[in-house]
């Protein structure tokens, strides 16, 4: 009887798509598993594949080609560890999301997820068909129980697998970052643990995918529920951990408890993946972007640098007259931190052109927001055509904020094809800006110190497209837009929850107003990437064409 198993953990970052690439990792890290004397590879769920496919996944050559690279992998990785991978996976006509078993040179189980999330980002229920809830699966001897993912939230599949002999729990995961994910998910493994008295490995993925990034922090729990094991959080690694057969039952053997950072930090960190990764991952190598000597560009520019390196990065400032001597400053002083190639593009004579193309049309009009907006969308017209005379990506700059009410041009300052701050809301820009100058991590390819002068951080937020201009002259200050949009949008609240929370009610049913009518706009936005579980795009899915208000009654 076996008395001792090893479990080698692959915390890696597939690629959506790239089956021969992610097959290659695999066997990567069947070699360390081998050469460890483990007894079983475990890789992250969908992992063949990358996560999440979406529709991809529907096409039949696409399935096929997934379940060929599996065999594939089975025959090359015959005479060593058993592999456990995620992977796509079609019986009798039906396509499954499955944790596929390999030993000795052939497919040796199929483990077919049962409960499919269709919440917030996920649409498996879309995508694949509803799996049998699965007795465990054979490992030299050791029965090993794997609910993939989701089915580890619910009791019914950790508990068949203890009722039919399961000896220790094995969750493979594609699970996303959001605020607080870590401590759901480990409220949730500590329930199966102490209902079913086994011990459980949680392996996630790691890296990004489009707008979501994947924080690993894999863990190991023993009946009960102590933590005897962590892997770190959003680096890839491999990890080697043992599990001792004792008198009443198995037991992980404990190890690393690699500690996870501030939230502040965390949110940093999906950040600047989630553009590295989407750089890499659609084959982009360099950035530009519009830098205003405003906060959020700024805050932009420094999350490019740490992901890409000052070589990679270009920034440019387009002046107009209302453009200020201090925001010119403010932007050089950005540059001049970061290290990165700065390009001046004036827009004054573009502008005029335009001005005098358009007035005999707009004769006996008065200027107003359309030619601020021409600003902005001449702008965005020169930095996509810098796009793409060099083949640099544009980034956009628009915080969440901003992105819900529609502060922002369409075909002018949204322009881009990623948008880092997205889901961060001002407030949380401006105390981003403060702790990276304070602090400075080895993942950040950007330099050390402060990289945001205070002065951009401390002066009155300005669009600077008329004299005078302040972002609280069309706003409330951001401390109250943001708090109230906590409430209509975080917390999907009503104009009587903002009052109850002390907001007035004319100014919540402007912010909701606002945002209603923005979703055009957002509905043609980049993506970016998710900090929150209210994140615009997947989270959060409304109609454009929209009449409803909130016409409740607000308390006295």
């Amino acid at each position: 009887m076996t008395d001792r198993f090893r479990v080698t953990l692959a915390q890696f970052n597939p690629t959506v798509g790239d089956l021969a690439g992610n097959a290659a990792k695999a066997r990567q890290a069947w070699l360390q598993a081998r050469a460890a004397g483990a007894n079983l590879l475990a890789l992250p769920e969908m992992f063949i594949a990358g996560y999440n496919p979406q529709d991809l996944v529907l096409k039949p050559a696409f399935q096929q080609a997934a379940m060929d690279q599996v065999h594939a992998l089975a025959r090359d990785c015959s005479d060593g560890p058993a592999i456990a991978i995620g992977a796509p996976w079609v019986i009798e006509g039906r396509l499954f999301n499955a944790y596929v078993v390999l030993q000795n040179g052939e497919v040796s189980a199929v483990v077919q997820k049962h409960h499919l999330p269709n919440e917030a980002v996920f649409d498996e229920k879309r995508v694949f068909e509803e799996g049998p809830i699965m007795g465990p699966f054979s490992v030299d001897g050791v029965r090993i129980g794997s609910p993939i993912c989701e089915d580890a939230w619910h009791e019914d599949v950790a508990e068949t697998l203890e009722e039919t002999g399961a000896e220790f729990l094995l969750v493979p995961n594609g699970s996303p970052y959001y605020r607080g994910k870590h401590d759901v998910r480990l409220s949730h493994m500590v329930s199966r643990v102490v209902e079913t008295g086994l011990p459980l490995i949680y392996l996630n993925m790691v890296g990004g995918q489009d707008d979501q990034v994947f924080d690993g922090g894999s863990f190991a729990l023993n009946p009960g529920g102590a933590l005897a094991w962590q892997m770190p959080v959003f680096d890839e690694e491999v990890s080697h951990i043992d599990l001792e057969r004792q008198a009443d039952g198995w037991r992980v053997v404990d190890g690393a408890r690699a500690s996870h950072p501030p939230e502040i930090e965390q949110d940093y960190r999906v950040m600047v993946e989630a553009l590295r990764d989407y750089m890499r991952k659609t084959g982009f190598s360099k950035v530009v972007l519009g830098l205003s000597g405003g906060v959020d560009s700024a805050l932009v520019a420094a999350i490019a640098v740490d992901a890409l390196g000052a070589d990679s990065v270009r920034c440019v400032m387009l002046p107009s007259e209302y453009t200020s001597q201090a925001s010119l400053g403010d932007a050089r002083a950005v540059v001049d931190a970061l290290g990165v190639r700065y390009d001046t593009v004036p827009i004054a004579a573009g502008r005029a052109a335009i001005t005098d193309t358009l007035a005999p049309l707009f004769s006996g009009t008065a200027p107003g927001l359309t030619e601020e907006n021409i600003q902005s969308r001449l702008r965005g017209l020169l930095l996509m055509a810098i796009s793409n005379k060099f083949g640099e990506m544009l980034l956009t700059t628009g915080n969440k904020s901003e992105v819900a009410v529609g502060y922002a041009t369409i075909y002018g300052d949204m322009n881009g094809g990623y948008n880092p701050i997205k889901d961060l809301y001002k407030t949380r820009v401006f105390d981003t800006c403060r702790w990276r100058n304070e602090t400075h991590r080895a993942w950040m390819f950007g330099p050390d110190g402060e990289v945001i002068s205070p002065s951009i951080i401390d002066k009155p937020p300005s669009a600077e497209l008329r004299e005078d201009q302040k972002d609280s002259d069309s706003l409330p200050d951001y401390p109250v837009l943001d708090a109230i949009l906590d409430v209509l949008v975080d917390q999907d609240g009503s104009i009587a929850d903002c009052v109850a929370a002390g907001f007035d009610a004319d100014v919540a049913r402007k912010v909701e107003h606002l945002l209603y009518i923005s979703e055009y706009k957002r509905f043609q936005s980049a993506p970016g990437a998710r900090l929150s579980r209210r994140a615009f795009w997947l989270d959060r899915r409304y109609p454009i064409a929209n009449r409803w208000r909130d016409r409740g009654a607000v308390p006295d």
